[in-house]
This record gives structure tokens, sequence and C-alpha cells, in this order.
């Protein structure tokens, strides 16, 4: 009976009714070509092997630096020390001399991760013949570039927000109770200007592959600069330091101008300002930045900070991080809308 009744239904009815009321499948979910276009870069890094090698020794190397750092903090709380106010936040910055703490190696490794993933974002599609096909859809030519930037950032986030939850993680199996209010912000923090350092580099790198045909002359370009502010600047802050270093019989003042010179000089290098926030929002207990006066120490309690107060400490370098990711994008956007891009 009731077979019939929609047969009858069916049968008086329109066929674009019909259509809609006994379809049995939904429709397809179709994406903007922007989403596409992220969606296809996103699939590219995951199943890349050298985005995934690369991954692999940054998680293994962050594992190593956790396994350390609780091994200090065990020993540290066997022998009854009060070192262990802010728990979760020392398994960021602890170490028991063998490796480096976890921060130290994500601002060692953080701009391998972000020049990987864009010395050949632009000069690879361009190669291989797939650049001129894509702009020759009826898409925005910006669509290309910031899918690209985009597809990076989610990559990173993903990856590091993964890790400061296995630190997390650790810390509640070892401690059994969960982190503080203050302690779980600032990790958030923490994270979140770690995405932003390593953006740095993604926008440098996307910048020399829109620069350069050759991915090859992109990738050594990124590291390069990499290597000079990791390496070789510290060695010219030191030279320049030492010829203008003032004699022990100086007065305060000459003293004080030279540690705010000696201060500024190494302000312009990238993994300085990422570690100088780092430090600041990982241990509460860093009130300052940079050489200080008798008259600025004067009457300053000694103890931790607020989260807030501690972001206005290191809010100019938060500014310079800033600034320099946008100055990178800027540059890597006007060129390429200004590029002339020819069909093979």
């Amino acid at each position: 009976m009731s077979n019939n009744i929609f047969g009858m239904l069916k049968a008086g009815m329109p066929d674009k009714w019909s259509v809609r009321l006994f379809q049995t499948r939904p429709e397809p979910v179709t994406l903007t070509p922007f989403w596409a276009m992220v969606r296809k870069d996103v699939s590219d890094h995951v199943h890349s092997w050298r985005s995934v090698i690369l991954l692999g020794i940054i998680v293994l190397t962050c594992l190593g630096s956790l396994y350390t750092s609780i091994s200090h903090i065990m020993e540290t709380m066997k022998g009854g020390d009060a070192e262990n106010s802010f728990f979760f936040l020392n398994l960021f910055t602890l170490s028991d001399g063998s490796l480096p703490s976890f921060f130290v190696f994500v601002s060692f490794l953080g701009p391998l991760l972000g020049i990987s993933l864009g010395f050949d974002a632009i000069n690879s599609e361009q190669n291989k013949g797939t650049l001129s096909r894509v702009l020759a859809q009826p898409v925005p030519r910006d669509y290309l570039l910031n899918a690209k930037f985009l597809a990076g950032i989610i990559v990173v986030s993903v990856t590091f927000f993964a890790l400061s939850f296995l630190v997390i993680g650790a810390g509640l199996i070892i401690l059994g109770t969960p982190p503080t209010a203050e302690e779980f912000l600032r990790i958030l923090t923490y994270t979140i200007f770690s995405i932003i350092y390593v953006s740095f580099w993604l926008n440098l790198s996307i910048f020399f592959s829109v620069r350069f045909k050759q991915p090859a002359t992109s990738a050594l370009s990124g590291i390069a600069v990499w290597l000079f502010f990791t390496v070789f600047y510290p060695l010219i802050v030191n030279f320049i330091t030492r010829g203008l270093e003032p004699s022990r019989f100086a007065s305060p003042r000459v003293l004080y101008l030279y540690e705010k010179i000696k201060f500024a000089l190494v302000q312009i290098m990238p993994n300085e300002l990422f570690s100088e926030v780092s430090s600041t929002i990982l241990v509460p207990t860093v009130r300052s930045l940079g050489p200080l006066t008798t008259e600025q120490v004067h009457g300053a309690i000694p103890g931790p900070l607020s989260l807030s107060q501690s972001l206005m400490v290191v809010w100019p370098q938060i500014t310079g991080l800033l600034a320099l990711t946008l100055i990178c994008f800027l540059f890597s956007y006007l060129l390429f809308m200004r590029r002339e891009i020819r069909s093979r």
C-alpha cells in the first residue's frame, strides 16, 4: 500500500521534485579554488619524503630533549629541591647537559623545517609547466602564493601543537596532576610564537623560490641566510664589540652604553629574538632583557611575572618577529604579482 502511494506521488510530480525527494546520495561538497589549492599543497607536504624525514628528525630530537629534562627533574625531585615550582614549563627549558633543551632544538631545527616547506613552492611548479596552466584558469594570481603559504603554516602548526601536547602528556604521566592555567597558557603562547618564527623562514624560502628559477639555488640561499645568522653574524658581533670594549676603569655610563650597543646588535638576529621570547615566556622569573641601570634595579622585588607582564617585557621582540615575517611575505607577493609567467 505504502509503495503504491509513493509510486503515485513520484509519478505525479515533476522530474526535478522527484529527484530531490527520492535522491539517496548527498550531493558532493565542492571546494573553492583557493581551498582546493591549499588541500593539494598540504597533501604534497604530508606525502613528501623530504618533509617526512625532516619532521621525523625534529620529533626524535625533541623526544630526546624531553627525556633529558625529565631525568633532570626526577633527580631534582628526589633531592627535595624546590626547582619544580613550574614543572610543565621546566620540561621545555631544563636539560641534564647531554642534550639541549626543547626550545633550543626548536630554535635550531625550526628554520630548516620552514626552508624545506617553501624553497620549491613556485619554481618547481614553473619548471614542471603547471604554473602557467593553473594561472590560465579563472582564479586570481595571488591565490597560488597564499595557498602555498597557508599550506605550510597548517603543517607547521599541526606539528608544533602535537609536540607541545606530547610534552604536556608526558608531564601528566610522570606527575599525575594537570598543569595550572598559567602554565597551559604560557605553553600555548610559546607554541604560537614558535609557529610565527618558522613562518618567517617559510616566507623567506618562498621569496627565494619566486626569485630564483632553480629549487637548488633557492634552497642554498635559504640555508646560507640561516647559517649567517646562526654562525657568522655572532662572530661579526663579537669582533665589533671587542673593538668597542671600554677599559675596566671606564665610568658606569660608558659601560652601560657599551652593553646597550652590544644588546642592540644581536637584536637583528631572528633566532636571538625567538630565544628571548621563548626564555621570557617559559621562565616566569625573567623580569627584563638587556642591561639595566642601578636606578632601574632599585626597588624591584624578585618573583615570577604573570603572562601579560612577560608579554610586555618581550613586546619589542615579538613586534620584530612579526615585522620580519610580514616584510618577507610582502616582498614575495610583490615580486610574484609583477612577474611575467609564460607557458612552456
